[in-house]
């Protein structure tokens, strides 16, 4: 085996770059993985670890339900559970355009034929968490979603890579692409490498691949906050979002409560640097209070924030280059891709191997970019 030299090789060793590893491991294919960090230093590890089906766009449905039959037997496929439990999600209505907001959503996916989402009454959610605040009209849930631990799920991912014979190298930072002779050379910090067939799973900096491959993306670096409380007697079992307003709250069994929903820090993506923002965390914790007022007397042990990609349209970037042979992308989640990590390494692995996949990725194709600069630059001044 060349120490330098692959089959694939894979940029970035978050969970995407590690499931892409594991699913071209399982199919027999020889693949490097090259992380700048370590594996799971960034959004991979970091995130809320939602795995949720609820409230997802159209055209990421097919994934994500797709993505949830292999959460429901991540054991089989990682020798770990990663954590996973599945008591549902849920988004609760607070108020008369709550209610009508949820009852447009339902109708939205009757109207494309799903059924995951479901309408809970407030007696019944009250039922289900009894320490809500009794004034919630009720919610829309996926009572199949759930949670997993991130970083476990991530590392569970490149171990089983690493038991087919995937090879991680962490520190290693690419700092130039090319092809040449039918063959992708890699440059890093540590030396040239090369290999048939290159990913982009680079994250917030994947836009610089790209853009080596002359595929211009308007990526956003984002830092989503998270914070955790100390342990708390056990009150919740579902994830709770909300409607009108950002949150995202569970609580993990060891009894510690995880809020999130979207609030950003300050990122500087060239220093690897956040800073989190007090206020907006301030704001989350009122809408915290609002609906679980029992969590006054929680005390916050930590908090932070990871830096992921971000689109303009907050879809992900998924399936071959437009501009170069054998290259591939795989970022841009904007801040809900943890829970399609299974799935987007099984869709790759599925591209290389034999060119095709059976789940619909044309919405996430790199050149829808290139087409709306085009369309403002043809629209006029």
């Amino acid at each position: 085996m060349n120490a330098r030299g692959a089959e694939v090789l894979v940029i970035g060793g978050g969970l995407h770059g590690s499931s892409t590893a594991l699913h071209l491991a399982r199919a027999g294919i020889d693949v490097l993985v090259l992380e700048k960090n370590y594996v799971g230093r960034h959004a991979s590890g970091v995130n809320a670890g939602g795995v949720r089906t609820l409230s997802r766009h159209p055209a990421e449905i097919p994934l994500a339900l797709a993505a949830r039959a292999l959460w429901l037997r991540i054991a089989e496929l990682v020798d770990d559970d990663c954590g996973f439990e599945q008591h549902g999600q849920v988004r609760v209505a607070e108020n008369d355009a709550d209610v009508a907001a949820a009852r447009q959503r339902l109708a939205l996916m009757a109207q494309l034929g799903y059924t995951h989402e479901t309408w809970i009454d407030g007696d019944a959610l009250r039922g289900m968490i009894p320490r809500i605040v009794p004034t919630v009209r009720g919610g829309v849930i996926a009572r199949e979603d759930g949670a997993a631990d991130p970083y476990r799920t991530t590392l569970a991912f490149r171990r089983k890579a690493g038991s087919l014979g995937a090879r991680f190298l962490e520190g290693v930072r690419v700092t130039g692409t090319a092809r040449r002779e039918g063959r992708w050379h890699v440059d890093t910090a540590d030396g040239a490498f090369s290999a048939r067939v290159v990913v982009n799973c680079a994250g917030a900096w994947a836009d610089r691949i790209a853009q080596q491959w002359d595929e211009a993306v308007p990526l956003q670096a984002i830092g989503p906050m998270m914070l955790v409380t100390t342990r708390m007697a056990h009150f919740l079992d579902p994830v709770v979002l909300c409607q009108g307003r950002p949150l995202s709250f569970k609580q993990r069994a060891n009894g510690t409560v995880l809020i999130g929903g979207g609030r950003r820090a300050w990122v500087d993506r060239d220093a690897e640097w956040t800073e989190l923002d007090f206020r907006s965390l301030a704001a989350g914790g009122r809408t915290v209070l609002d609906l679980f007022p029992h969590m006054r007397d929680a005390v916050v042990s930590r908090g932070w924030a990871g830096i992921e990609a971000c689109t303009p349209d907050e879809l992900p970037v998924i399936g071959p280059s437009s501009t170069r042979e054998d290259a591939y992308h795989a970022f841009g989640f904007s801040a809900h891709g943890f829970e399609l990590g299974p799935i987007v390494g099984k869709i790759t692995a599925d591209l290389i191997a034999s060119g095709r996949t059976e789940l619909p990725i044309a919405p996430f194709r790199i050149g829808r970019f290139a087409q709306t600069g085009a369309a403002k630059e043809n629209a006029g001044p």
